[in-house]
Order: structure tokens, then sequence, then C-alpha cells
């Protein structure tokens, strides 16, 4: 038997995550893209693996999934506003935005986040109306502060991480 629409969304809704912002270099345009993620996990550690998934319809994901690398930046709790705007319906959401670049695959990070990872795309698994894209991480760094997640349709925070 299959569940309501809304049963799935209330699940969902009560699955807090980490919010992280995942950007790449679009191929033609030499662009930044990007969108906010809070499907983002480490998926394994030899090799080391991330993973997150991304909607068919996202503006970002033609770009996302054509790209050969991406920069994941877990964001830290005073970059709402960050999150915010990532995660908006806008096609150029990194219009005006400074990015920090990464040092192994100048891929496009965000500054003040609590990691900045570079990934290679690794793999990508079609599901349902996602796609799963798996990432080799190739560098990262780690700083301290408050996480920012998401729990129940708001942003919020926890005690601080310790680097």
């Amino acid at each position: 038997m299959a569940i309501s629409g809304d049963t799935y969304k209330k699940i969902g809704r009560a699955a807090a995550g980490a919010v992280s912002v995942v950007c790449a270099i679009e191929r033609a345009s030499h662009a930044t893209v990007g969108l906010t993620v809070s499907s983002f996990v480490t998926l394994s550690f030899d090799p080391p693996l991330v993973m997150f998934a991304i909607q068919h319809d996202a503006s970002s994901y033609p770009a996302i999934v054509a790209s050969k690398s991406f920069g994941v930046s877990l964001l830290s709790a005073a970059q709402q506003e960050v999150a915010k705007r990532f995660a908006s319906k806008s096609d150029d959401k990194a219009a005006g935005m400074q990015f920090a670049r990464g040092t192994v695959l100048d891929v496009p990070l965000i500054d003040g986040a609590l990691a900045q990872i570079e990934c290679r795309t690794n793999q990508i698994f079609i599901s349902g109306d996602h796609a799963i894209v798996v990432g080799l991480v190739e560098a990262a760094q780690t700083f301290e502060g408050q996480p920012l997640l998401y729990f129940g349709r708001q942003f919020g925070s926890f005690a601080a991480f310790d680097a």
C-alpha cells in the first residue's frame, strides 16, 4: 500500500539535516551554479566518497550532473541567507557572490562554511524524481563554528562544532 503525499512530506520534515550548498561550474557559460541540499552525507571512508540528491527539475540539475567536479560547503548557523538564496528558484543564484576556489579542483566554495569539500564526480544514479550524485573527495578543510540545520521547514543550529 502506497503512503499519501502528505504523510511522506511529514516524514521528510521530521528528519533534521545539516544544510549544505553544492556548486559547480557550468561548462558552456563558465557560470557558477548551485543549490541548497539537506541530503548531503558521507558515504565511504576508503575511498572517501560523499553523496547528495538533486531533483530533476532543479535549475542547476543539467550543469551539476554534467560537471566533472563540484564543491560542497557545509553551512554555519550564520549563513541562513546563503541557504535561502541557493534554495530559491532563481536561475542566477550566484550573481554578485564572491566564492573561494578549491585548491585541487578549482570548484566554487562558500567562505565562512564549517567545511569546504572538493569532489570529482564519481557516479550518478537516477532514482525516482532525483539523481543521486556520488563524489570522490579530493580535498577538504573544516572550520570551527555552529552548524546550520534544517528541521520542520525551519533553520536552526546546534552546539559548536570542534574542527
